[in-house]
């Protein structure tokens, strides 16, 4: 029995003297959410295609499901519901047209199945999709990928265009993919995303795996950077020893830092002023890299 889901194998792929991804190992196990992470032009979009064979290796190999992705690339696509990143549809068709179609083309999708999704998405398939907002159209997009059930999901930036709302739809669908045993492979450069519903990520940069972590070691090391206005000036050393604070700067009652991981003992050491206002927002996923994964050859299980 095959365990895996997917596996690559010194996955290279150079496009002239640049570098698309090099050597990648990856093995993704069967039935889990796994992320990929990185910045925009670290090769997510690179690795996506050639697991599914719409380009070439320059060298090494990938599995799904133990099938070759380039013998056996037809059987892998059978298995695969694709989201991809750059989205395009047949703009003249209506959603309800477009699902159909392709539908058809995969042997015949319940309607039950387009429906209940394109309500969790409060998405209107009455419209011509030249008329569909880029959220809308992500919206389709989401509905063709999950509609027929498939056992391998590949999903390239899904959320984009995406309000809060609908990406906590998201969200439960995937869950519910994987309760029922799929796989899920989800592309982001959004690290707050991949924690909410993976269970195992892997970083890359410029091409090359840097690390694969669990979901709790994502969150010991979340980052974010916090602004607080108190109703007075605080010295800085009233805050820069507490655990998890870094780079700690003051400019009279204004406060900028670094909080990584549990943010417990900065709100109780808050907590002792008089806070006016904070905010808080995800550092992106170069400043992770930087702080975490300096070495390149950095990898964990």
């Amino acid at each position: 029995m095959v365990t895996a889901g997917m596996t690559t194998e010194g996955l290279t792929k150079h496009y002239g003297s640049a570098v698309g991804v090099e050597g990648l190992d990856l093995e993704v196990r069967r039935g889990e959410v796994f992320g990929f992470l990185g910045p925009n032009g670290a090769g997510k979009t690179t690795t996506i295609r050639l697991l599914l064979d719409l380009i070439r290796p320059t060298a090494g190999r990938a599995e799904v499901f133990g099938l070759d992705t380039r013998r056996d690339s037809v059987a892998v696509r059978r298995l695969v519901g694709y989201l991809p990143g750059d989205l395009h549809l047949y703009d003249e068709l209506t959603g309800e047209e477009l699902l159909g179609y392709l539908g058809a083309l995969r042997g015949g999708v319940p309607q039950a199945a387009v429906t209940r999704l394109a309500e969790q998405l409060d998405l209107d398939l009455s419209r011509p999709v030249r008329a569909l907002s880029k959220g809308n159209r992500q919206k389709l997009g989401l509905v063709q990928a999950f509609m027929h059930d498939p056992e391998v999901l590949v999903l390239d930036e899904p959320t984009s265009g995406l309000d809060p709302l609908v990406q906590l739809e998201f969200h439960a669908m995937v869950r519910a993919a994987r309760d029922r045993g799929a796989t899920v492979f989800l592309s982001s450069h959004v690290l707050s995303e991949v924690q909410e519903v993976a269970d195992r990520a892997a970083f890359v940069r410029a091409g090359r795996l840097v690390a694969v972590e669990d979901v709790e070691s994502l969150r010991r090391k979340a980052l974010r950077h916090v602004h607080v206005v108190f109703d007075r000036p605080v010295p800085a050393t009233a805050l820069a020893s507490v655990p998890g604070v870094r780079r700690v700067e003051v400019q009279g009652p204004r406060l900028r830092c670094l909080v990584e991981g549990d943010a417990d003992a900065f709100v109780k050491a808050l907590a002792q002023h008089h806070v006016v206002s904070i905010t808080s927002e995800e550092a992106d996923l170069e400043h992770v890299f930087l702080t975490h994964y300096r070495e390149a050859g950095h990898a964990a299980a």
